[in-house]
């Protein structure tokens, strides 16, 4: 049995009533009866995690989209990232992605090379994103 496939039923255990979404590298997956769930209701394929266990996921890229439709259709789910552990809240995952964006960005400045209209419209976008987050 896998450390994944562990760490579902556990919480499962604990909370059945949750689906839970893992991010397992590029992809966003859930297991079992969280997957037939996910697949039925986002329209996703279903595949297997190996002979005796089904997953359904999709890429980290696309994951605004689907966790806004979950959110929308009022499922109770939680996100396990191994960087932050179980995440209930998906208002503070998402905004915390846009921080780490805002200071990528920031880093990424080269102060000897960049202009000041540069520097305003990073400022600007920087300033707006945090009101975004912080309404």
């Amino acid at each position: 049995m896998s450390k994944l496939y562990s760490q579902y039923t556990e919480l499962k255990n604990n909370n059945p009533d949750v689906l839970y979404l893992f991010k397992s590298g590029i992809f966003f997956i859930a297991l079992e009866n969280d997957a037939k769930i996910l697949s039925q209701e986002l329209n996703l394929r279903l595949t297997n995690l190996n002979e005796n266990i089904v997953k359904c996921g999709f890429p980290v890229s696309r994951k605004e989209h689907y966790l806004r439709i979950l959110q929308a259709k009022e499922f109770d789910f939680n996100i396990i990232d191994s960087t932050y552990g179980v995440i209930e809240n998906y208002s503070d995952y998402m905004n915390n992605d846009k921080l780490k964006e805002i200071i990528n960005k920031i880093l990424a400045i080269n102060f000897d090379e960049i202009t000041f209209k540069e520097a305003y419209e990073i400022l600007l976008s920087t300033h707006n994103t945090l009101k975004e987050i912080y309404k």
